[in-house]
């Protein structure tokens, strides 16, 4: 196995801790948004902190293809002059979104409801994701699509300018079909209505209102109604975007399962549908303290405080899911300390990640020594109660940074270090990764000689 790209973390002596304080890169998620919606918005939006991982970057490329100025100034600072919803050009060449299933889904329903022909393409990770669930909303506001088989990557959208508003009941929970459908709403005569049986992240909705859009959130029979009116016109604004909760999770999880850690993670966005994680792991006994509350962009955020601590397996409640689906990979590493069985279920959409994450994680945790049993939509741990697990493994990424990172993060508290076969992926979301970890007093090992 070529090891050039490996990874492998490591304390620099044992009975080493953690200690430090560390800021992570802007939120992802409100990254890709910030920019869509100040490419829709008339006149220059400016955007601090934002995160500039292979990801966002696909998008802000995506939105340069399609007629509006995106730069980056020397102070970190990005422009962005808008075109104004309904506004956006042909592209004159194909959008290459990499791996990043957030631009691509949500500039889907950005091109839906414009007068324009665009191919998307992505990385092979990305080409293996479904795309159905967001393509059927559109097609009904009068979108085409011409997917590769089984629904996905290379496809061509021609888009309809204005869209058919409609009334769309999610089957299954996704922020990033709902944004798509209000995206595409924004330039259909009417009112576009997304139902949520099961809430999903919010960061759309905040944000539309920011810039000016006329929303409605509601509830009726416990199911939550966002609807949102076009055609709209956005207005520009000055937005600050916070920490990302998704890239704290692992330096947070390092801290609770290496004894004698203790670290602060500043400036975390901490939105109550995206902070399931940290609620988890309080729930297993974590010590976790959200200090200096305060709002950053219209978002709520807070310095994490956080402490080495004996976990306890629980049965995480399912309904918790959509607030932390994409850190379940780092709760797999907590669970894999703690105390007795974590049983996690009704996460089947992690098999349609960047990887299938339950089988990703289920191999490498295995491979690390980890008594763990796959389930069709989880898995169930069964942890050492504190003691370092045994390590000492090559294990596969599979282009998934947060694999990447989970296991790289479980090295931390392994006998012997656990190698990532391949670090690269990690550039998609987190860049800074190993040096912010470092900072807090991580080493990082040459690879493994191979044979």
């Amino acid at each position: 196995m070529p090891l050039d790209h490996a990874l492998t973390l490591a304390l620099p002596s044992r009975g080493a801790a953690l200690s430090g304080s560390v800021a992570v890169p802007g939120d992802k998620s409100i990254s890709h948004r910030a920019l869509m919606f100040a490419g829709l918005a008339v006149g220059e939006s400016r955007i601090s902190g934002l995160l500039e991982g292979e990801d966002v970057l696909a998008t802000a490329a995506a939105l340069r293809a399609l007629g509006c100025e995106v730069t980056r100034a020397g102070d970190g600072c990005w422009r962005v002059w808008g075109m104004g919803v309904g506004s956006l050009l042909q592209p004159q060449s194909a959008l290459d979104l990499g791996n990043s299933g957030t631009s691509a889904r949500l500039l889907m329903g950005l091109a839906a409801s414009h007068p324009l022909v665009a191919v998307m393409t992505g990385d092979a990770s990305l080409s293996r994701r479904p795309m159905e669930r967001v393509m059927a909303p559109l097609r009904a506001m009068g979108a085409a699509f011409l997917p590769s088989p089984g629904g996905r990557l290379p496809l061509v959208v021609r888009g309809l300018a204005p869209a058919v508003p409609v009334r769309w009941r999610l089957a299954l929970p996704s922020a990033q079909v709902k944004s798509a459908i209000l995206l595409a709403g924004l330039n259909a005569d009417g009112l576009t209505t997304v139902e949520e049986p099961v809430a999903t992240r919010d960061h759309t909705e905040r944000m539309l209102r920011q810039f000016g859009a006329g929303l409605d959130v509601g509830e009726a029979d416990g199911v939550r109604i966002v609807s949102v009116r076009g055609p709209a016109t956005l207005a520009p604004q000055t937005i600050d975007v916070p920490g990302d909760p998704s890239s704290a999770a692992f330096p947070a999880v390092a801290a609770t399962i290496v004894p004698g850690s203790r670290i602060t993670i500043t400036g975390v966005g901490l939105n109550p549908t995206r902070d399931g994680l940290y609620r988890v792991l309080e729930m297993m006994g974590a010590r976790i303290v959200r200090a200096n509350p305060r709002t950053v962009g219209g978002e709520p955020v807070a310095d994490l405080e956080v402490g080495a601590a004996p976990l306890r397996g629980i049965e995480v409640p399912p309904e918790i899911a959509p607030a932390m689906i994409d850190e379940y990979p780092a709760l797999f590493v907590a669970a894999a300390l703690a105390s007795g069985t974590t049983v996690m279920r009704g996460i089947g959409e992690l098999r349609v990640k960047e990887s299938d994450r339950i089988s990703t994680m289920a191999a490498g945790l295995g491979a690390a020594g980890v008594r763990v049993e796959e389930l069709e939509d989880g898995l169930v741990i069964e942890g050492t109660g504190g003691d370092p697990v045994p390590g000492g493994a090559v294990v596969a990424a599979r282009l998934d940074h947060r694999i990447a990172m989970s296991l790289a993060t479980l090295s931390l508290a392994a006998e012997r270090p656990i190698t990532i076969d391949d670090g690269r992926a990690i550039a998609t979301s987190f860049p800074g990764f190993r040096a912010l970890m470092e900072a807090l007093g991580c080493v990082t090992l040459p690879p493994p000689s191979e044979g």
